[in-house]
């Protein structure tokens, strides 16, 4: 009879636990697609990167300095957003909570910084329509900006819901799972772009 207890548990644990696999393979599926839409971009900033129209290149807008210190704060986030996992999988809540809202002032010091450029660069007469080479930069890094917004709004959404009776559950997890990937995937994709955007500009 005990054994009979068990079996349906069991059965419902394992069917839970099928359910949410889909969900992070369907999620990889999307960052294929965000592969694809930045692969694009970069490819449109290649071919762009010369076309200056008089205006000035990217050796004199660019601070690498200041671009420095942005890939560092987005490095940074992705190490304590790492920490925040590892807390949510001991089911520490307090530590949880502390990890992921350093991760979100690291990520919105990032956006600010941003946009911080992008007004000082439109402030001085070089928008994204003064120049083939500027529309394709401005295009490439406010998309990468955007999906950094949408991430810190998907953090902020996680940390509410850690509060209620779903956290820790295996969907709660799901969900972490896939702002992890996503977190993680711009990190790459900014690299990408700090090399290949801001470095080969200036050097």
């Amino acid at each position: 009879m005990a054994h009979q207890a068990i079996t349906p548990a069991g059965s419902a644990h394992d069917e839970h636990e099928h359910h949410e696999t889909p969900v992070v393979f369907g999620f990889w599926i999307y960052l294929m697609t965000d592969c694809v839409l930045f692969g694009t971009l970069f490819a449109v900033f290649a071919v762009m990167r010369n076309q200056f129209a008089g205006g000035p290149t990217g050796k004199e807008l660019f601070d690498l300095q200041g671009v420095g210190l942005e890939t560092l704060i987005l490095l940074l986030s992705s190490i304590t957003f790492g920490f925040g996992a590892l807390s949510a999988q001991a089911k520490k809540h307090g530590l949880f909570i502390f990890w992921l809202a350093v991760t979100f002032l690291l990520g919105l010091s990032f956006v600010g910084m941003e946009i911080r450029e992008f007004s000082h660069m439109v402030a001085e007469g070089n928008g994204p329509d003064r120049s083939a080479f500027l529309s394709a930069f401005f295009t490439l890094v406010s998309t990468h900006g955007l999906h950094v917004t949408c991430g810190l709004i998907w953090i902020a959404v996680v940390a509410l819901q850690s509060f209620g009776s779903q956290a820790w559950t295996p969907r709660f997890m799901s969900k972490l799972t896939c702002l992890s990937l996503f977190w993680h995937f711009l990190d790459i994709v900014w690299i990408c772009v700090f090399t290949f955007v801001y470095l080969m500009s200036v050097i």
